[in-house]
């Protein structure tokens, strides 16, 4: 039985040492690309600050939050409405057919720069 290692199985060794530091070192290039999100075709844009949940206010019209609504950072990742309380976001939202906002998609600076219509577009 031979239990000292040959210069092959450490040149093995070396190499997967070597790729599994070079699959390490280029993880974080991976999770820096962008997520192109798509949006529903009757989203609209629009500007959301929430008041006190479900209160909200879209450009500048007071409105509420529906029963189950989700928000979505820019990560994608659901956002309670409390944790955004008083700040100004520029967002794409979908309405319930009573006019209650259930979907909203809290945008990026590249995703707002993308043309939408507002509500206040579509009433006219």
């Amino acid at each position: 039985m031979n239990r000292c290692p040959t210069p092959g199985q450490r040149l093995r060794r070396i190499t997967l040492a070597a790729l599994a530091l070079a699959s390490v070192t280029l993880w974080p290039a991976a999770q820096a690309q962008t997520l192109h999100r798509m949006f529903p075709g009757k989203a609209l844009r629009g500007t959301l600050v929430v008041l006190q949940p479900p209160v909200i206010t879209m450009d500048g019209v007071q409105n509420r939050l529906a029963p189950g609504s989700r928000i979505r950072a820019t990560n994608n990742l659901m956002v309670l409405s409390g944790t955004v309380v008083g700040q100004e976001l520029t967002v794409n939202y979908v309405l319930t057919p009573d006019g209650q906002v259930h979907d909203v998609w809290i945008l990026t600076d590249i995703e707002a720069a993308e043309k939408r219509p507002r509500a206040a577009d579509l009433s006219n």
